[in-house]
């Protein structure tokens, strides 16, 4: 299935930064869990990322837990790869229901002070304060439309992203939750850097036209024009800098996209900027005309 694909990509897209900036420190931990059979693929795609910066680990104690219902015979899959994996890196491989069983993985790492990155596909707990104590703690989960887990987006986390893959065959949402803006923009990088991947598109769960986009390097900022001249309208005149975390908040865009879509829209005439002319800087303060 192709979101399933994009979503693989997307993950090893997003640990090629994860895992240099979670070496800074002394332990990190990344669990990836299936509410019913492991993606085999996609484990070996992330532990190789992981191998890759094997020469980085040296005094590091680094914990990978692969949960699935169906672990589909992951360990035999992985063995070889495991083999060849520094000392500091442990895998750990745990059949049975993430929802019952990622506490108790989470409290056998002790991550807490500690990088952890957890990657759900399908069901996701009631609660993620396991996740939270992570320094970040982030979760990025593959769900239903109709489904975005509270746990992720009821305030548990600074920052949450949403945004709807969408196929022939069927949609998913992506629902991404961290306390570190940076994580969040190279997150939404990867995620426009998927442009080689046809037949999927981007919705923005936010747009109310529930516009379909090209996943593109230069997407198409028609819909971020719209949200951001409603966001004007209903709280006033803004700074440059709270409508590029606007953007990166509460939109699929990130926040370099909004200040190419306020340049325009101040060269259309349908925001007003002030002062009114000079660099487009971020305490310049702008306003729906």
């Amino acid at each position: 299935m192709a979101i399933a694909a994009i979503t693989g990509e997307l993950l090893t897209r997003y640990l090629d930064t994860w895992v240099p900036a979670a070496l800074r420190a002394r332990r990190a931990t990344f669990v990836q869990a299936w509410a019913g059979t492991a993606d085999l693929g996609a484990a070996e795609a992330a532990l190789r990322v992981f191998g890759e910066f094997g020469d980085h680990m040296r005094g590091r104690q680094i914990t990978i837990i692969f949960v699935a219902a169906d672990l589909n015979g992951l360990d035999r899959r992985l063995a070889a790869i495991r083999g060849e994996a520094p000392a500091e890196l442990a895998v750990h491989t745990i059949a049975g229901d993430p929802v019952t069983h990622l506490d108790a993985a989470l409290s056998a790492a002790r991550p807490a002070g500690a990088p952890l990155l957890v990657c759900l596909d399908g069901a996701v707990p009631a609660s993620l304060a396991g996740v939270t104590k992570g320094k970040p703690g982030e979760v990025l989960a593959l769900t239903a439309p109709a489904e975005a887990p509270h746990a992720i987006t009821g305030g548990d986390f600074a920052m949450v992203s949403q945004v709807d893959l969408v196929a022939a065959d069927t949609d998913r949402r992506l629902v991404f939750g961290t306390s570190a803006a940076s994580h969040l923009e190279a997150y939404k990088n990867a995620l426009w850097q998927l442009d080689e991947y046809a037949g999927v598109s981007i919705r923005d769960p936010h747009d109310r036209d529930a516009a379909l986009l090209d996943i593109s390097l230069t997407p198409s900022l028609v819909p971020l024009r719209r949200e951001i001249e409603a966001f004007l309208r209903a709280e006033g005149p803004q700074t440059v800098t709270a409508v590029r975390w606007f953007a990166l908040t509460d939109t699929v865009y990130r926040a370099a996209d909004a200040t190419k879509a306020l340049t325009a829209m101040i060269a259309n005439g349908s925001v007003q900027r002030s002062p009114e002319s000079g660099r487009l800087a971020g305490d310049t303060v702008v306003s729906a005309s």
